[in-house]
């Protein structure tokens, strides 16, 4: 076949076929790619059709469409069949109430699950009835996707959680740039004694089991991570957490750096004591606090680490003694103490989930 094509065409061609990728319309990639081949390519018909799994008639079709209706030949006519029973402007105001939640739309439920989302079709689109099956491949068309539900506090201040992104952490992040400061985010966790749950591959109806020694014990670990190093420090205790621990925390990370510190902190009760109060006094000369809007956890990606940690500790582990589980949980916090790259990770996360000022390149 000698059949030269135009750079324009060539061109033209190319556009279409990204967009074929990008719609995942593999028929098309196949007719594309396959022309490009044996028009612009120079390869033969009968290797671009073993390649491509096509017959030589075939090919011959598609190249005689492209001379007679060029690159608007590059197209599959809709197939036919029933038309669907919902409307894309009725697809588009199910996603409206969809997104507004089930209690808008007059049901008791908090989240939506399929036999709601078949109601509301049926009840707001003149009967239309959805098989239960359908309504969930409806839902992942419309970009839809099961999840689990999270809890929110009712206790949240929108305005201050803005403030914070928009003007505070800005400036927080300026002023210890410019100083050289650490800026740590500091939090506390718990790791109990009985262990920590989580999915993991078992055989179909056998639903897999870990033993458990039942004591309400608790191994507790104060944390700060470093925005700039992804330096991690970190001191374990068996005891509560209370003013006396946390100063004792704070005083050796003092003791073991020279440079000036933003404290980043949360509202915990022994945070904002008097006796902190008083500490941080002392310390001010090297010790700025900056407090967390109130129950916002997500704002602090040290919880990042702790989910990691718990991951790497205590997920699925049994612990017959408490010195197994102090021991496991050093070696993962121990892990984050030598592996600073990983803290990084946690902070671009972090910066992206709550839409903050990135983290600049290492």
């Amino acid at each position: 076949m000698r059949i030269t094509i135009s750079h324009e065409t060539v061109k033209a061609m190319s556009q279409r076929l990204q967009g074929a990728y990008a719609r995942g319309d593999t028929r098309l990639v196949r007719r594309i790619s396959a022309l490009l081949e044996v028009l612009a390519g120079g390869q033969s018909v009968e290797a671009v059709s073993a390649q491509w799994a096509v017959s030589a008639a075939c090919l011959y079709e598609w190249v005689h469409a492209l001379l007679l209706n060029g690159v608007d030949s590059l197209r599959y006519q809709r197939k036919g069949g029933r038309a669907p029973k919902l409307t894309p402007s009725q697809k588009k105001q199910l996603c409206a109430w969809l997104e507004a939640g089930p209690q808008a739309a007059g049901f008791d439920n908090g989240c939506w699950n399929s036999l709601l989302v078949q109601e509301l079709i049926r009840r707001e689109f003149g009967g239309v009835v959805y098989n239960r099956t359908y309504v969930c491949a409806l839902l992942q068309q419309l970009g839809y996707s099961f999840q689990k539900a999270k809890f929110v506090s009712d206790h949240l201040d929108e305005e201050a959680r803005a403030a914070w992104r928009r003007e505070k952490w800005p400036t927080i992040l300026k002023r210890a740039t410019a100083c050289g400061a650490l800026l740590l985010f500091g939090d506390e966790a718990s790791f109990p004694q009985w262990g920590t749950l989580s999915y993991t591959w078992a055989r179909r109806g056998e639903q897999p089991q870990v033993k458990t020694a039942g004591k309400r014990k608790a191994y507790k670990t104060f944390g700060l991570i470093d925005y700039f190093s992804g330096r991690f420090f970190h001191a374990g205790i068996t005891g509560k957490f209370n003013a006396q621990a946390y100063q004792a925390f704070l005083t050796s990370v003092l003791a073991g750096t020279s440079q000036p510190i933003f404290l980043i902190q949360d509202g915990a009760k022994y945070h904002t004591s008097k006796a902190m109060h008083v500490f941080f006094e002392q310390q001010a000369g090297r010790l700025t606090v900056c407090q967390l809007p109130s129950y916002s956890p997500d704002l602090n990606p040290i919880e990042y680490l702790w989910r990691k940690v718990k991951t790497l500790a205590t997920h699925n582990h049994y612990f017959p003694q408490f010195e197994q589980l102090m021991a496991s949980v050093d070696a993962a916090l121990q892990h984050f103490t030598r592996h600073a790259d990983d803290v990084h990770q946690l902070f671009r996360a972090y910066c992206v989930a709550s839409e903050l000022v990135p983290l600049p390149a290492a």
